[in-house]
């Protein structure tokens, strides 16, 4: 097969990317190796920022978002037994919106279907060679037979555990990574949601985070140690904990219920620099890797791609290379943002030592958080996404 981008991964990146390009009448095949089933029901990221949802409206994929996404104004932090409410929409006019990645993703595959292109799952041994040229080949597996595509470009969108990042030559990129000394310990629990918007709990014990999944579907987090064992926690044990941490004196009780799904997830950060090597761009989880703390990764998936279908836009309408050769340099700055937000959280909301010292500098910064409209404006202006680098304008 012959075309002009393969795409290796049909999550938000890949499929968001091939969407783009094929409204400006690009040609692209996307490969994944997991079965669509799992890529579709896989629990991810639930937050999108308003510039997010700004382009997958304009991009003609609003309609179920718009229809079924809870709308928030900000969110809320409780610490020493007290709730405040951020409102952040008050200091910028702007929202988030609660439509989980799983909804993103059914909506992009059954777009990429209307169009006819090519969409592969469950596909097998998936290789990419000649990076280095103009004619890389991309190589996969299905039911045994096996299948080529030559190709302009390769698009690597294949997460962090994925072939694509590992494709460059030593000393070609420089990997930036940060390991933290604790995981969160998530559950899907069928309870109503304990606050109307989001909530973080920053207990001296560590954090809880408690959002929702609709009115009677919640997703809620424990700080627990890296090393964790999901077997060790009981449902009892976790809704004591979670219980324990989200106490206070102006709020009910955190309802408890049936938990049907749990999982544990470590922190870590990590950017991979430059973003390209040859024919090669990477996007998403196979370029970077954010702390779950402020939601940020599925947000940033969607600027890779919207940055790359420009650049790429540009190449095949006229001849343009400069976007191309410009795309690291103008996706990371966002990146880096939203890395610095991140992490910024992360120390403010989680126990990061047992030295009393470091929660009474927790509280002071939580402390700033809910009493200063600066603070409140600056956390605004990334919370609900900084602009993306490139505009969308290739209708």
């Amino acid at each position: 097969m012959r075309c002009q981008v393969a795409i290796i991964g049909a999550g938000p990146a890949g499929l968001s990317l091939a969407h783009m390009l094929h409204l400006q009448g690009i040609d692209s095949i996307v490969i994944e190796h997991r079965s669509r089933d799992y890529v579709e029901q896989r629990v991810r990221a639930g937050i999108l920022e308003q510039v997010s949802v700004d382009l997958l409206t304009d991009i003609g994929l609003g309609d179920r978002l718009h229809a079924n996404a809870m709308v928030h104004d900000g969110f809320y932090i409780r610490f020493d037994r007290q709730t405040h409410h951020l409102n952040l929409h008050a200091r910028s006019g702007r929202h988030s919106y609660v439509y989980g990645q799983s909804e993103v993703v059914h909506d992009l595959i059954e777009a990429r279907i209307a169009t006819g292109r090519p969409l592969v799952f469950s596909a097998e041994d998936v290789a990419v060679s000649g990076i280095d040229t103009d004619r890389p080949t991309v190589t996969y597996s299905v039911d045994q037979q096996t299948f080529e595509v030559n190709a302009d470009f390769v698009a690597g969108c294949d997460g962090s555990q994925g072939v694509c990042r590992t494709l460059a030559p030593a000393g070609a990129v420089t990997r930036y990574a940060h390991s933290y000394p604790m995981a969160w310990l998530g559950i899907l629990a069928r309870t109503a949601p304990v606050t109307a918007e989001g909530m973080y709990c920053a207990h001296p014990d560590g954090l809880s985070l408690h959002s929702m999944r609709g009115p009677n579907i919640t997703r809620q987090y424990l700080q627990v140690p890296a090393d964790t064992d999901l077997r060790e926690w009981s449902d009892e044990r976790i809704w004591k904990e979670l219980l324990r941490r989200s106490e206070s004196d102006d709020h009910p009780a955190l309802e408890t219920g049936e938990i049907f799904d749990r999982s544990l997830a470590h922190l870590r950060s990590e950017v991979i620099q430059p973003m390209q090597y040859g024919s090669l761009f990477l996007l998403g989880d196979a370029a970077h890797i954010v702390p779950p703390t402020g939601a940020k990764g599925l947000n940033l998936a969607l600027s890779d791609a919207c940055v790359l279908s420009h650049a790429l836009g540009g190449f095949y309408r006229s001849g343009r290379t400069d976007f191309l050769e410009r795309y690291s340099t103008t996706a990371l700055p966002r990146v880096w943002q939203a890395q610095a937000f991140s992490t910024k959280l992360t120390a403010a909301l989680h126990q990061l030592s047992d030295n009393p010292f470091d929660y009474e500098l927790r509280r002071a910064q939580l402390q700033r958080w809910v009493t200063s409209e600066a603070e409140q404006d600056a956390m605004s202006e990334v919370y609900f996404g900084l602009p993306f680098p490139t505009p969308w304008n290739f209708h």
